[in-house]
């Protein structure tokens, strides 16, 4: 998503710097909501199937759209907190740093490519009773495992930012 957004010479002349910080902190949230939530779930899932704890019926996908809303909302209110009574100045300096920043624009485009693709295998499976909450679920998911994908690429190439060479 960040490529999609203008990425000017100077940090003071970045447009939309409120859209890309906005837009980068709900994703970062949306994938902590969903990976949290997930493991909770599957942690829960896992001592019914075994036994442990009485049965109930829940789906993993529900409970991941939900995490997913909850950490993207709670990361939005975040930046507004954050980032309140800031100049403008301030929100272009950081938004223009996140599309300087090679590896951020790499990881994007490997989140935005999971979330897709986790929604389009969860609509393409017939997920029971698709619905928003689940299709969020599947995308979050899905940002979750591109993001790890992102990661396992950049190790086994062996690349590191600039920053942790330091230059």
């Amino acid at each position: 998503m960040s490529r999609f957004f203008p990425h000017p010479p100077y940090a003071e002349d970045q447009p939309l710097a409120k859209t890309i910080l906005y837009t980068h902190t709900t994703t970062r949230g949306l994938q902590l909501g969903s990976l949290l939530s997930s493991t909770f779930s599957l942690s829960l899932f896992s001592l019914r199937r075994f036994g442990l704890l009485t049965p109930k019926p829940t789906s993993i996908l529900r409970s991941t759209g939900i995490g997913a809303l909850t950490g993207a909302t709670l990361l939005a209110i975040a930046t507004t907190a954050r980032m309140w009574a800031r100049e403008d100045i301030e929100w272009a300096d950081r938004a223009w740093r996140l599309r300087a920043n090679k590896g951020q624009v790499e990881c994007d485009d490997w989140t935005y490519a999971g979330m897709v693709g986790g929604v389009l295998g969860g609509l393409g499976r017939g997920v029971r009773g698709v619905r928003g909450v689940r299709v969020v679920g599947a995308g979050g998911l899905g940002s979750v495992v591109g993001m790890g994908g992102w990661m396992g690429w950049r190790y086994i190439r062996g690349e590191r930012d600039e920053e942790e060479e330091g230059l």
